[in-house]
């Protein structure tokens, strides 16, 4: 079975600063329909105007990713991190017992445009901990692991059984991910046009997989996905 989620229907909400798109129910948005999938809880698609981000905040509990698309992202945190990371970066912070942190564009003049996703921990109060993973130079028509529960490949040790892929695809790449009997998928576009077994999702665009042997992706333009292969 496969359910669409398209990116028109996500909650929205605009403060000027901040431009942001829910995929699931988040702060003032709320949809019953869409509170998470499986251990996947949160993405936000958020663009952040310039020399503006989320100051220092608490987390806990929680498996942190951002993914940043265009621009440049400065990372603090109460770990003593202070980062600024660019597009084709992934960030990873495991906030288990507490950490704080700030998210602030250092640009003067372009936005960023980043995702951000949040996978529910399988057990809590963990050591907090912070990585980075660079996808910038990751070859087309490929899928590439970012993180997992193994840390296996050089991809990001997280706790969760959950594997994150990224693909890129040029138009007519053809790419291919098995789901192992008792796995889900949830595939989010993140840019351009591609076609997944059958059906055409645009950025933004979503699809819920379950009881499907294979995930078969095409390239329709020039476009990035996140493949999450869930328990």
């Amino acid at each position: 079975m496969m359910l669409i989620r398209r990116g028109q229907e996500r909650g929205h909400a605009n403060h000027g600063w901040l431009d942001s798109f829910h995929t699931f129910s988040f702060a003032d948005y709320h949809d019953p329909r869409w509170m998470g999938f499986r251990s996947l809880r949160v993405i936000n698609d958020d663009r952040v105007a310039p020399e503006m981000g989320f100051g220092m905040h608490p987390h806990r509990d929680m498996e942190i990713l951002t993914y940043v698309l265009k621009g440049s992202l400065e990372h603090r945190d109460s770990m003593g991190n202070g980062r600024v990371i660019q597009a084709g970066d992934v960030q990873y912070m495991a906030a288990g017992t507490g950490v704080h942190h700030s998210e602030v564009n250092p640009s003067a003049q372009d936005w960023v445009h980043l995702l951000q996703i949040w996978i529910v921990p399988e057990r809590r109060g963990v050591s907090p901990r912070y990585e980075e993973k660079s996808m910038a130079g990751a070859a087309s028509g490929v899928l590439h692991l970012i993180a997992n529960r193994e840390g296996c490949n050089g991809s990001i040790a997280m706790h969760q059984d959950a594997d994150l892929w990224l693909g890129k695809l040029s138009p007519g790449d053809c790419l291919s991910h098995g789901l192992a009997p008792g796995r889900h998928a949830w595939v989010h576009v993140a840019e351009g046009q591609l076609c997944l077994n059958g059906e055409v999702l645009s950025a933004g665009d979503a699809a819920a997989l379950t009881e499907i042997e294979v995930l078969q992706l095409e390239g329709i333009s020039a476009s990035q996905v996140l493949v999450f292969d869930l328990a």
